[in-house]
């Protein structure tokens, strides 16, 4: 297996240590707006409700405010286990991708007769997410920049080479060589690229999610932190309400809708469909008008590569640069651990690719590291289930790319709770569900088996290997 890149030109483990010497574990963006985050009270009493959603992420909070929305008078209640927006929703690199489907070539795979489609949605989806931004004057740092993607070996230019031009034109893209990428972004290592002006745009994570929750209580719903739900209980009858019981507490509800992430799935029919994943990112200090100008990035765009272990990058509203991915860790067990968030092995290696793609900024130094948990599918996207005869809906399994999806997922929740079929709701991608992962260990082996497979694969000039091959023609396999 030959080297790759990042392999080939390590730069000095000096520059690597001293650049996380001070760095903090500690999430950039849950710290930098917890001056100005919003407080809710714990339930403490007995409720009825018209509609319950438990989990105060993104899916929760945009379910909530469709749902109170277009039901004004109804009892609206939001349940969040700790504080809104504290995991996946506060710690992700900040992208709000069109994709709705976690990429094209995972649609592509999966949905062929629905491509179009799902694409025309997804840009339709982040477009109203813009609009809605606007005009609530929901201050996000909300920035429409693009994406950038980017070929880090030659073998990564046969992508590029192999997209079909029309297939570019309709999706706003536009194929750059070595000299154009580099025009964007200058990195030694980028020797080509595509750039899409209408598929991503890059956004606050926290200041996204506290933003939604004022919105939601400024309009009537009822907002409780520190309020888990232990137990949901479903009703003897067809229409005696359901409830969800707490400690000391509990909610009755004529319908629930369950957007609890990669945290066990009240309804226990789904809770092998998802399983977490540990992400790592790491945050720079400010770069310098002098270090900028070193890098380029005027435009802003949300970066990433084309290696099955792919890194994404992007600036801040400070011009910090985001810098993570590459390893995908899951731990044996499937738990969720807070001492998993601390890997120096992982926050190294990224550290040394930063300075492999960047060797201009060597000197700089990262302020904050910290990982965090995504609920991967067997599909790789997020899939919808339903209980009770529709009275439950739940949703779950975005795999790491669910900042935009949640507000397409809100939609479809809204739009089941009503009896309504829609185009969104008749898509195979909404109706299908995706197989369940093995219980451990096989979940275990598997999971590691792909990532060693990636490994190989990123080492050997992108050829899949026989469990690769395997996985893509069971429909489990995954291209990023």
């Amino acid at each position: 297996m030959k080297q790759t890149v990042f392999e080939a030109n390590k730069p000095d483990k000096s520059v690597i240590e001293a650049s996380l010497e001070n760095s903090k574990l500690s999430c950039f963006w849950l710290e930098d707006a917890q001056p100005n985050a919003p407080h809710y009270a714990q339930l403490d009493e007995d409720i009825l409700a018209d509609f319950a959603v438990v989990g105060g992420g993104y899916a929760g909070l945009w379910t909530a405010i469709k749902l109170k929305t277009e039901h004004p008078d109804a009892k609206v209640v939001l349940l969040e286990a700790k504080r809104i927006g504290w995991a996946a929703s506060g710690r992700n690199g900040g992208f709000c991708e069109a994709s709705i489907t976690h990429g094209e070539p995972n649609a592509e795979a999966r949905w062929p007769d629905e491509l179009a489609q799902l694409h025309r949605l997804g840009v339709e989806n982040l477009d109203a997410i813009e609009k809605f931004l606007i005009e609530n004057d929901i201050d996000a740092d909300w920035e429409r920049t693009g994406a950038l993607e980017v070929a880090n070996e030659e073998y990564q230019l046969a992508y590029l080479e192999g997209e079909d031009p029309e297939d570019a034109a309709a999706t706003d893209t536009v194929l750059l060589d070595t000299e154009g990428v580099r025009s964007r972004i200058n990195s030694p290592t980028f020797l080509g690229g595509m750039y899409s002006a209408r598929e991503n745009a890059i956004v606050h994570p926290a200041k996204l999610a506290y933003g939604l929750a004022r919105h939601a209580a400024k309009i009537g719903v009822e907002i409780y932190e520190n309020s888990r739900v232990l137990d949901l209980v479903t009703a003897k009858s067809g229409d005696a309400p359901i409830r969800l019981q707490l400690q000391g507490a509990s909610v009755a509800a004529d319908r629930m809708a369950l957007c609890t992430n990669v945290f066990p799935a009240l309804l226990k029919r789904y809770r092998f469909h998802t399983i977490p994943v540990y992400d790592y990112v790491l945050m720079t200090e400010p770069l310098t008008d002098e270090q900028l100008a070193a890098i380029g990035w005027e435009g802003r765009e949300g970066l990433s590569d084309l290696a099955n272990q792919f890194h994404y990058s992007r600036l801040t509203k400070e011009n910090r640069i985001l810098w993570g991915g590459y390893d995908a860790v899951y731990h044996a067990g499937g738990k969720i651990r807070r001492k998993y968030e601390d890997r120096a092995e992982t926050f190294n290696k990224l550290a040394s690719h930063f300075f492999t793609t960047f060797p201009q900024l060597a000197g700089l130094r990262f302020t904050h590291r910290w990982a965090g948990v995504i609920d991967s599918s067997t599909r790789f996207c997020a899939f919808f289930g339903e209980a009770f005869g529709g009275r439950i809906q739940y949703v779950a399994g975005f795999t790491g790319l669910g900042v935009g999806a949640t507000h397409f997922a809100a939609d479809v929740i809204v739009d089941r709770f009503a009896g309504r079929k829609t185009e969104r709701t008749e898509l195979n991608m909404v109706k299908e569900v995706p197989l369940p992962f093995p219980p451990e260990p096989f979940a275990a082996v598997g999971v590691n088996m792909f990532r060693w497979s990636f490994d190989r694969a990123d080492r050997n000039d992108g050829k899949r290997n026989l469990f690769l091959k395997t996985m893509d023609a069971v429909g489990m396999g995954f291209d990023s």
